[in-house]
């Protein structure tokens, strides 16, 4: 998982963006700004359909689901835990309850002694990284519950963008060491969790929340969480289609299993739970040139589109055969999560999908942009929404 720094101010800024759809000059007759418990949010309103303009792209805003401000992973690799983090804000909206920002680091602190413990059992045969996947956050979620983030934000210091540099430098040196030990006791995991108490705090085992004390699990217990309400879908040739797979990156150290369907069905989920107001996290590759986060587009365009990040033109045709290619070349690697918000269509009439990132409020969507249905054809690991889409008909 990429590793990105959020002091990027310097990128200029053409809109302002304070829920989840930005252009502050175009939007403003469609979003409907609420401030509920603290957290901004930006909903759908009965109004004429926005135009965003980026460049020489105006995108006519068909769907532009609620969710939490965009938020900023620091210099870590936990895109992973932002966005699905992102998605279970969205998804307590969508059922109703009060807009929370939840702590990214209370599940990230788990995590890492999930895997650390992983890692010693295999005697160091797995992965031990920053990286991890949404069902592994849903599942911590479900197992340890979840925090406001005011209670745990994971910073020794408010002030200062995340960094985890050093901690997770000392966190791999402990299990690389441990595993070398013939007889290793039980106190290497109490060190461990000291390490992570330096860098991130400590866990308050209760807290406040409207008026009321809670343990991470009885907070969890109250918004009706249920980790079998999700589910991760993906879109690979090596394993049967309709059937449950092991999907082979190195972040699923959790040996995670995706339901496999084809790209087109796939996409058809991702426009079915938008056209239902259920958002989705997104896994994939970042790594294109036609990926820009400065100038609010992830487009995949035709051969001879110099200026295709000003100019919008023909999308390349991605094949099933395609993703296949690029996934066992490497070409295609879950690079970035990310939470899909939102659909679009360009004056082409070209379909694009609004994502949430979390590098903080770069470029001109305030920390959004545009993805096109090419790029996530080709470009896409695996998706997690709820189930109900799936179940609806």
């Amino acid at each position: 998982m990429k590793r990105y720094w959020v002091g990027l101010t310097w990128f200029v800024r053409l809109g302002v963006v304070v829920g989840c759809v930005c252009s502050a000059l175009d939007m403003v007759s469609f979003a409907q700004e609420t401030q509920v418990e603290g957290v901004a949010v930006t909903q759908e309103a009965a109004a004429e359909p926005p135009v965003v303009t980026l460049g020489e792209y105006q995108f006519t805003i068909k769907h532009a689901l609620a969710c939490t401000p965009v938020t900023a992973q620091g210099s870590t690799g936990t895109c992973w835990s932002f966005s699905t983090n992102s998605f279970l804000e969205s998804e307590l909206i969508r059922q109703g309850y009060p807009a929370t920002r939840l702590s990214e680091m209370y599940v990230v602190r788990h995590i890492y002694q999930d895997k650390a413990l992983n890692y010693v059992l295999r005697q160091g045969k797995a992965n031990f990284s920053e990286g991890a996947l949404a069902h592994d956050y849903i599942n911590a979620a479900a197992r340890y519950g979840v925090m406001p983030y005011d209670v745990y934000s994971g910073k020794q210091s408010p002030g200062e963008p995340h960094n985890h540099g050093e901690m997770v430098a000392l966190l791999t040196g402990m299990v690389e060491s441990v595993v070398k030990l013939k007889r290793p006791s039980p106190k290497w995991q109490l060190a461990f969790a000291g390490i992570l108490d330096t860098y991130l705090g400590k866990v308050s085992t209760e807290f406040e929340y409207n008026g009321q004390v809670h343990t991470s699990q009885s907070l969890a217990a109250q918004f009706n969480f249920d980790k079998d309400d999700y589910i991760s879908l993906s879109s690979f040739q090596h394993h049967p289609f309709y059937e449950p797979f092991v999907l082979e990156i190195p972040d699923n150290y959790s040996n995670g299993q995706f339901l496999n369907v084809p790209i087109d069905e796939l996409v058809a989920t991702i426009d079915k739970a938008l056209t239902m107001g259920y958002t989705v996290t997104w896994d994939g590759d970042v790594s294109e040139r036609t990926f820009s986060a400065s100038n609010g587009l992830a487009i995949l365009p035709e051969a001879g589109r110099e200026q295709a990040l000003q100019t919008p033109g023909p999308e390349m045709s991605v094949t099933q055969e395609m993703r296949q290619d690029t996934f066992l070349s490497y070409e295609t690697t879950d690079d970035h999560l990310m939470h899909l918000v939102g659909m679009a269509f360009d004056q082409n009439g070209t379909k694009y999908y609004m994502i949430k990132n979390s590098w903080g409020e770069i470029g001109p969507m305030g920390g959004q942009l545009m993805m096109s249905e090419a790029y996530v054809r080709l470009k896409t690991v695996s998706i997690l929404l709820h189930k109900d889409v799936l179940q609806a008909d």
